[in-house]
């Protein structure tokens, strides 16, 4: 099978239900989001040092990126256009969400406490978890007006503010294990270079 269908060549492609909508349609805009974050974990996977202290949060990042699918999966179904058959079979629970709360927890029972904002940067795989956390929060506003229309299950844009969550904090724990020191956010810094 050609990866290439040319089905898409008019500006159009089809949602799991069945529904033909244009490339820039809200639901499209949402699901290229979900992508590039999970592209964006899969940077910063790849970048991971071979730590035994990592390993879990490599197997915590690998299950995110699976779940990322079954979220795409849910926002290609709308509640108003699908088979009820579809529906079910793309049904996005909250187990996962559950999963990310513990997750949090473990790890910042072992981080220094926040005062103040921190700039995103560190080991370049804690970059890209913070490039990660960014994206997600922009796939995360794109999934609230297609929840206000009940067309996706609350639990997709609950999942999508507690992975923010998580990939902000799993930043910290990167570059807190791979001793990378935070950078914290000074007002006007720029004011500092006159004086110099």
């Amino acid at each position: 099978m050609k990866i290439y269908t040319k089905t898409g060549d008019k500006g159009e492609t089809s949602l799991f239900s069945g529904q033909r909508v244009l490339k820039d349609d809200p639901f499209i805009e949402a699901l290229g989001s979900v992508d590039e974050c999970n592209s964006a974990i899969g940077t910063a996977l790849s970048l991971l040092p071979n730590d035994p202290q990592l390993q879990l949060t490599k197997k915590q990042l690998e299950t995110i990126q699976h779940t990322l699918f079954d979220l795409g999966a849910a926002i290609a179904t709308p509640l108003s256009q699908a088979s009820a058959s579809k529906v079910e079979r793309t049904r996005f629970d909250q187990e996962g969400i559950e999963f990310l709360e513990k997750w949090i927890d473990l790890m910042e029972e072992q981080l220094p406490q926040l005062h103040t904002f921190i700039l995103p940067g560190g080991h370049p795989a804690g970059a890209f978890l913070h490039l990660a956390r960014s994206i997600c929060r922009r796939a995360e506003r794109d999934v609230i007006p297609l929840s206000r229309k009940a067309d996706i299950s609350k639990n997709v844009t609950i999942y999508l503010n507690r992975l923010s969550d998580y990939l902000f904090v799993c930043s910290r724990y990167v570059n807190h294990l791979c001793k990378q020191p935070e950078t914290f956010w000074t007002m006007h810094k720029h004011s500092s270079l006159l004086e110099s």
